[in-house]
């Protein structure tokens, strides 16, 4: 029984991996491919619209799934005796901000050209000011876990810095935005990355000796 929860979630993790590859895989190609943006001055949300915006919405959904599962498998998975809902609700708040993002704006600019901007704003806040507090909360559980304590130090450490670049993108305006946004969602990413492979290497059964 043991041996079956761990190999779904290690099945888990591997699927929120291929997940975020796919996500980084997009981003980083369409930033090649729109010559007719700036990379440092646009924001990735500028890229949804126009050439390859499709394939970067469907990336953001794909995301969203990613971050969902995870925290599901992170939450079930957990020995930790500060295991809460508070982190996997975060995470899927911040999947459904996601989510928000992509599916408004490929219609509500056309149909609704007044409440697109709110719903983007309201949506894209939403996800990274859940995502962030969310992998605070997550690393601060993992710290108590026996299985994560020796790694869970360094993702309590890069989630605040997840953190505090996220509200300097939002309080300092003097660095290119695309950058400064890019730059939180690349921390971001990598946090995510870390921790679901992390996940699926916890969940393969031990060499034989």
């Amino acid at each position: 029984m043991a041996t079956g929860r761990a190999r779904a979630h290690g099945a888990i993790a591997l699927a929120a991996l291929c997940a975020l590859v796919l996500f980084t895989a997009t981003a980083l190609w369409t930033q090649w491919a729109r010559q007719d943006l700036d990379w440092v001055q646009a924001t990735l949300s500028l890229y949804l619209h126009g050439p390859w915006g499709l394939a970067l919405r469907s990336a953001y959904c794909v995301l969203a799934v990613a971050i969902m599962l995870l925290a599901w498998s992170l939450h079930a998975a957990s020995r930790s005796p500060r295991r809460s809902a508070a982190a996997p609700l975060l995470f899927w708040m911040a999947a459904c901000g996601l989510m928000g993002v992509a599916i408004g704006d490929s219609w509500l600019p056309t149909h609704a050209p007044l409440l697109a901007p709110l719903v983007h704003g309201l949506a894209a806040n939403t996800a990274f000011l859940c995502v962030s507090v969310a992998m605070l909360l997550q690393s601060w559980y993992l710290r108590a876990d026996p299985r994560w304590s020796r790694w869970a130090g360094a993702a309590w450490g890069w989630a605040w810095l997840c953190f505090v670049l996220l509200w300097l993108h939002v309080l300092w305006r003097g660095p290119p935005r695309g950058a400064g946004q890019k730059l939180v969602i690349a921390a971001v990413v990598l946090w995510l990355l870390a921790v679901a492979l992390q996940a699926w290497r916890q969940s393969r059964p031990p060499a034989p000796r």
